[in-house]
C-alpha cells in the first residue's frame, strides 16, 4: 500500500468520523443525519428513493430511518407515484432540520471558505476523478 494511499485513508475515515461525531452530538445515528441532510439539500417532498440516489444508503435502511421519524412525528410520507413516497416534514421536522443539519452545513461552509477559489475547485476536480477511476478499477474486480 502506497503512503498516499495510507494518507487518503486516514484523512477520508477522519472526515467520516468529524461527521459522526457531529452527528452523535445532535443525537442522530449516521442514516437519521444522512437522511435529514439529504432532505436540507434536495428540497422537502423528495423521494425515498431520491435519499438512497444521494447517500449510499441501502434502501431498507433508509426506509428503517424513514419509519422511525415517522414516527417519532417529524416526517410524514405521501404517495407519489406507484410505489414512491415523497418526504414531508412536520413542525417539529422543521424544527430538528433547523437546530442540526443547519448548522452543519454553515459550518462546512464556512470551512470551505479557508480554502480559495482555486484550491476548492482543485479539491473537488481531484476527488471527482479519484472516486471515478476507483469506480472503474473496482468494477474490474
Amino acid at each position: 500500500m502506497s503512503s498516499n494511499l495510507r494518507e487518503y485513508n486516514r484523512i477520508y475515515k477522519e472526515v467520516n468520523d468529524i461527521y459522526r461525531d457531529a452527528a452523535s452530538k445532535f443525537g442522530l445515528s449516521n442514516s437519521v443525519f444522512d437522511i435529514l441532510y439529504t432532505i436540507c439539500e434536495v428540497g422537502e417532498g423528495c423521494l425515498q428513493k431520491d435519499v438512497c440516489d444521494a447517500t449510499f444508503i441501502p434502501k431498507q435502511t433508509v426506509n428503517s430511518a424513514i419509519r422511525k421519524l415517522e414516527q417519532e412525528g417529524y416526517l410524514t410520507l405521501s404517495n407519489g407515484k406507484g410505489h414512491s413516497k415523497h418526504i414531508l416534514l412536520t413542525e417539529s421536522g422543521h424544527t430538528l432540520l433547523k437546530e442540526t443539519i443547519f448548522p452543519i452545513v454553515e459550518a462546512e461552509n464556512e470551512a470551505f471558505t479557508e480554502l480559495s477559489f482555486e484550491e476548492c475547485n482543485l479539491l473537488l476536480k481531484l476527488h471527482s476523478k479519484y472516486t471515478t477511476a476507483l469506480r472503474e478499477k473496482f468494477s474490474k474486480l
